[in-house]
């Protein structure tokens, strides 16, 4: 597809992809990177991925650090082993082992890149809420009401424990829901769209072109 090779040739122009923990980064580790990332704004503007500069591959998972309050207003450090990380204004970070499993070896409703770059563009607003800019001529109430219906439906299916038609780390919250939604539109619609159809037919407007079979 013509749109794609030449967002792709933009992505690679304009973004640096680094390497971290000695991780030699090929060219072809960069196309599989920026081809996956710009199916996201194929029929959207480039400026959704503007204001940052840099995607870091770790060889696998990555530990990180962070500060939690606890109940009692407690500040303590925990550690969280992930496998992609995106900052609203800085890096995304993938794991490469991740990233080549998904695009090699793909599993319906997964894949590290789109989840992350998804983020990307939940948070244009300057707030990752599960809700980015919408398209001229979409609705944000009756988005809104689309998503959070079925967030509450499959969040009231997880805490029953009864089966949630697709990854249940979708009910950790309205961000990252949107996210796994976004996964599955492009790795699995038919999945997305008996699980979610009203979600399904919001993010078929929002990005606006054919979805991966």
């Amino acid at each position: 597809m013509a749109r794609l090779r030449e967002l792709t040739t933009w992505f690679l122009y304009s973004k640096s992809i680094n390497g971290a923990q000695g991780l030699n980064v090929t060219l072809t580790m960069r196309v599989v990177v920026a081809a996956q990332a710009c199916l996201l704004i194929l029929n959207l503007d480039i400026d959704c991925f503007d204001n940052w500069v840099e995607v870091i591959l770790y060889p696998g998972a990555f530990r990180i650090n962070h500060e939690q309050a606890d109940a009692n207003g407690l500040v303590q450090n925990e550690a969280s082993v992930l496998t992609g990380e995106s900052w609203l204004r800085g890096p995304v970070i993938l794991s490469w082992d991740d990233v080549e499993r998904d695009s090699f070896h793909p599993q319906a409703g997964h894949n590290v890149v789109l989840h992350e770059f998804a983020h990307k563009l939940d948070g244009l607003n300057g707030v990752m809420n599960g809700m980015p800019p919408l398209r001229r001529g979409m609705n944000r109430n009756r988005w809104a009401e689309d998503f959070n219906k079925s967030y509450d439906e499959l969040s009231l299916r997880v805490s029953a424990g009864k089966s949630a038609f697709i990854n249940p780390y979708a009910t950790t919250s309205p961000v990252e829901f949107f996210a796994v939604v976004s996964e599955y539109f492009f790795t699995a619609p038919a999945i997305l769209k008996k699980c979610c159809p009203a979600v399904h037919r919001q993010l078929t407007q929002f990005y606006l072109q054919p979805v991966l079979r």
